[in-house]
């Protein structure tokens, strides 16, 4: 599962034991990124909640599946297989058309964005391409080329904090060999667990 030791929900106790309990997807199921912060609940709580907050807040206002989109590049150009499955998966049961799904894929891997995608979802994956490879360089050319299509303030805050958090837990993955083995891919929290609540574990 990772390179360094973790605890099961089965052997969790105390804060660990309690926050596995509000995470815990079907039939218990802890998903390995989750449970690499076992040695450390409190940072398990700051993880859970900032991916919550960026992902499946109810007043984000920018699609669901154009957020995993964005995950899904961010992961792929940070070479963040576990990642990538688990969002790619995450993002066919949101579109619920899987050769929409697979030409966004392809997309992604070939570095050819426009032969998929237009308008707002492609200025939003040049941005998250160039945050991701060429942050050093970022200008405010950048916002304004997000402006232009349509996003407002909060919307482009949005993409900036998911390629961000993206760039987190890509790292948190490949740095301590989180694997995807024996778990479901692409499980979302409950939507209706408030994220506002995961601050106090």
């Amino acid at each position: 599962m990772t390179w360094i030791k973790t605890i099961s929900a089965a052997d969790a106790t105390g804060r660990l034991a309690k926050i596995y309990q509000r995470i815990a997807g079907p039939g218990g199921q802890i998903d390995n990124i989750l449970s690499s912060h076992s040695l450390r609940p409190h940072t398990l709580d700051g993880h859970m909640g900032l991916y919550k907050a960026v992902l499946h807040h109810p007043r984000n206002a920018n699609p669901k599946s154009l957020l995993e989109t964005l995950g899904v590049i961010t992961s792929y150009l940070n070479g963040c297989s576990y990642c990538v499955e688990h969002h790619f998966a995450g993002l066919k049961r949101l579109l619920d058309d899987d050769a929409r799904a697979d030409a966004i894929r392809a997309a992604i891997e070939t570095d050819n964005f426009e032969s998929t995608l237009s308008g707002k979802e492609l200025a939003a994956a040049i941005y998250a391409r160039k945050l991701t490879i060429d942050s050093p360089n970022m200008a405010e050319t950048d916002i304004a080329a997000l402006r232009e299509v349509g996003f407002d303030d909060g919307d482009i805050l949005e993409i900036n904090q998911v390629v961000a958090y993206f760039a987190y837990a890509n790292r948190t993955v490949l740095g301590l060999g989180v694997n995807h083995a024996d778990e479901p891919l692409g499980l979302s929290p409950n939507d209706n667990d408030d994220p506002d609540n995961w601050s106090h574990g």
